[in-house]
């Protein structure tokens, strides 16, 4: 081997090892960096015409792409599945476990209770004040279980907003990098900086919406949903299009107009196509609002109306006609069983038996009708009332099963319910959560692993000696050869 020869291999060899320090260098500095993928220096022999040596063919981005799509895909579940549970926690909370002091259970519980108490001393404005006070707390649990329904549904309208936001700026980004990569790969330069942009800007928004990422040409890529709806494809992302309700009651729905669907670019979508988004937190928030969130409402609403029913017969106090309200009302009105949807959030103690608007306790014995107080020591409509509660028999609304079954054994089932959907819900959330988590280990597994890294870099220090080492002897002959001429 000539000398020039001996030269012109170790400046290859050190090129080579500067430049590969300069790349474990960036993957020890940029192992957290979210999207970030490890660097490898692509190193291939010079030929002998070129001098021998070492050639750099480049930087490569190592990154599983299976692992990738499969970990975006479980982040999609998790994200759905955690704001079904949250979702089904806040229910149970909201209507409370029977043994609780505030729970839907107890507060049917304290008003037999005091209906019970009154029945055997009728005479007493005390006992009959405490109907009074617990038919009012009963009512108020029934209120707050549908305004808690409704800020549930307002939260997930008002969370899709700001996932729809966010979607279509992380759309919008990976357009842009998809053009900056494209001229960057036309100019021969590296590309992977952007590349790890948009691995982050994609990654960002796979818990709102599940995405499949296919590659294009000149080193862009195609984004679409499981189901096959197209959200970029090429330089122009779709543009979803979103309106949040200024707030939500319990007749508010998408068929009437009064909520919002999702548009792709100005087109509104059908529930067929909306189901090919997959899941995803966009996904579950609108199953909250628009499905998951009114079935509980239709079940309170019903239990509401099962309360009104028992207390507005006739054959229990002879003062109502068939079409009074008795001891609960629709806001001081009769109920139109047309009316159902939202009765929760309406029904009132009837007006005529509060003291504080005017009304008399002794309508609680006498009827609520009657002409008079009658006998002050009459408890038989107090002991039928408490009746009222416990009776079993089929509820009124097709809302609810046939089955027959009393009041208390009707709001048992309903909070067992919130919590069954709770635990079943969490578990979902779990499974999910555990899947997700170990394709990230896998995910993180395959990328910067900071000993190997930093053994990598003792290669290369050693390396770099080995060529400095060639360069030096080369140089010393040189310099012999000189100083004999």
């Amino acid at each position: 081997m000539s000398i020039s020869s001996a030269i012109s291999n170790a400046v290859s060899g050190l090129t080579a090892a500067s430049r590969g320090t300069e790349v474990v260098s960036a993957n020890i500095a940029n192992a957290l960096t979210p999207g970030y993928a490890r660097r490898e220096l692509n190193l291939s022999t010079r030929s002998p015409q070129m001098g021998g040596g070492v050639h750099i063919g480049g930087v490569s981005r190592l990154i599983n792409k299976g692992l990738l799509a499969d970990n975006r895909l479980a982040k999609a579940s998790l994200g759905a599945s955690e704001t079904t549970a949250a979702f089904h926690a806040a229910m149970e909370k909201t209507f409370g476990a029977g043994t609780e002091r505030t729970s839907l259970v107890q507060a049917l519980t304290d008003f037999e209770t005091a209906l019970t108490s009154a029945a055997s001393r009728p005479d007493s404005e005390a006992r009959l004040s405490g109907v009074v006070d617990a038919a009012g707390a009963l009512v108020k649990k029934i209120n707050d279980i549908s305004a808690s329904i409704q800020k549930e549904r307002a939260k997930a309208d008002k969370t899709i907003s700001q996932d729809v936001t966010r979607v279509n700026d992380a759309l919008e980004q990976v357009a842009k990098l998809n053009s900056q990569i494209v001229v960057l790969a036309a100019q021969g330069k590296d590309t992977a900086s952007l590349v790890d942009a948009r691995q982050a800007a994609i990654d960002e928004i796979s818990g709102i919406l599940p995405l499949r990422e296919v590659p294009r040409e000149n080193g862009q890529v195609s984004l679409f949903t499981p189901g096959g709806m197209a959200l970029l494809d090429g330089t122009k992302p779709v543009r979803i299009g979103f309106s949040a309700a200024p707030g939500i009651s319990a007749g508010m729905s998408v068929e009437n107009g009064d909520l919002s669907a999702l548009t792709f670019d100005g087109t509104p979508l059908t529930a067929a196509q909306q189901a090919m988004l997959g899941k995803g937190s966009l996904s579950a928030n609108f199953a909250i609002r628009d499905q998951i969130a009114p079935a509980f409402q239709q079940q309170i609403d019903a239990f509401a109306r099962e309360i009104y029913a028992r207390f507005s017969d006739p054959a229990l106090d002879s003062s109502l006609t068939e079409n009074d309200p008795g001891l609960f009302t629709d806001a001081q009105h009769a109920l139109d069983p047309d009316n159902e949807p939202g009765f929760a959030s309406r029904i009132a103690l009837n007006s005529l038996v509060v003291p504080d608007q005017g009304g008399q306790l002794w309508r609680l014995r006498a009827g609520i009708n009657a002409d008079g107080p009658g006998d002050a020591g009459e408890s038989e409509l107090l002991s039928r009332l408490a009746k009222a509660i416990t009776d079993t028999r089929s509820p009124a609304s097709s809302n609810l099963s046939d089955t027959q079954r009393s009041l208390q054994t009707l709001s048992a089932e309903l909070s067992s319910k919130a919590a069954t959907s709770r635990l079943t819900s969490e578990a979902t959330a779990l499974q999910d959560r555990s899947r997700q988590s170990g394709l990230k280990e896998a995910l993180l597994a395959d990328g910067v692993d900071s000993d190997k890294e930093m053994e990598s870099l003792l290669a290369l220090e050693r390396a770099y000696s080995a060529n400095a080492k060639v360069f030096q002897t080369a140089n010393d002959m040189l310099d012999a050869i000189l100083r004999l001429t």
